[in-house]
């Protein structure tokens, strides 16, 4: 089963190990990367920061069997990198039926990105992006620990248009 589905360009850190996992009861986390699955060093690097009783799985985000993941009863975190690689994962099968919500942790700055709050920085095709995910039912929310609370899409929208 997914339990959340995160967009965070940093993938597998301190946050999600010290935070998410614990809160939402993980016991898997699938990171749904191309970057990342093509990349020997990468495994590397995020296999071994996870504590070895945790499974770990780094896919192209076009192989990931959403239905299959979501029937499991492994519960699953997902970790995409950005907004982009999420609308593939739509495209690929990935419905809001499977997963309770979409959280934005980190987005890293672009020029053509306008700060939401201190870790999030959306474009306007991004900010669009995520408006046609919420017309077809995902809830999005951003924060980057479970204990703050989450900022809902309209909020997020709201912080855009003022320029923060």
């Amino acid at each position: 089963m997914i339990l959340l589905v995160r967009v965070d360009n940093r993938l597998i850190h301190g946050q999600i190990l010290e935070t998410w996992v614990p809160r939402l009861d993980a016991r898997e986390v699938l990171v749904a990367d191309d970057e990342a699955a093509r990349s020997p060093l990468a495994r590397a690097a995020l296999a071994l920061c996870v504590p070895a009783e945790l499974p770990v799985r780094i896919e192209p985000v076009a192989a990931v069997r959403w239905g299959e993941v979501a029937a499991s009863g492994t519960p699953t975190l997902v970790i995409l990198r950005d907004v982009e690689g999420l609308v593939r994962a739509q495209g690929g099968g990935l419905t809001s039926s499977m997963t309770p919500r979409v959280n934005l942790g980190n987005i890293h700055f672009a020029p053509d990105r306008r700060s939401i709050t201190a870790s999030v920085f959306l474009s306007r095709s991004e900010l669009d992006a995520l408006r046609a995910l919420e017309k077809a039912g995902f809830r999005i929310e951003a924060r980057p620990i479970p204990t703050e609370p989450p900022l809902g899409l309209d909020e997020v929208e709201r912080r855009y248009a003022a320029g923060h």
